[in-house]
């Protein structure tokens, strides 16, 4: 696992990785062996969140908020506020369907 932007946040990165990483193959793992209706769907992908929230809700606000600290400790907060008002992300950019790879590939 990689270090963090700052020391002080790292062992919080590593514990949100851990975490992230269990929960998000228990997410797949089910979802990938089960062909359910668009509603089974839904009520899977409603409990995974909550799930989520439970288990790894609060290492990840802990580590953003470290992050956040570290970003504005850096002086690193100007520069991306600069960058959001010079490049702001108002919607996503369009999808090539041209160059994605077809289902049989």
């Amino acid at each position: 696992m990689a270090h963090s932007l700052s020391e002080e946040c790292t062992p919080l990165k590593h514990k949100y990785d851990s975490c992230f990483n269990a929960w998000f193959e228990g997410y797949l793992e089910p979802a990938m062996n089960v062909s359910a209706d668009a509603q089974q769907r839904e009520t899977y992908s409603k409990q995974k969140a909550a799930e989520y929230e439970e288990k790894c809700g609060k290492i990840w606000e802990s580590y953003r908020l470290c992050v956040q600290k570290a970003v504005k400790d850096k002086g690193l907060d100007t520069l991306l506020q600069q960058a959001r008002e010079e490049n702001p992300l108002t919607e996503p950019p369009p999808v090539d369907k041209s160059s994605s790879p077809s289902p049989n590939s």
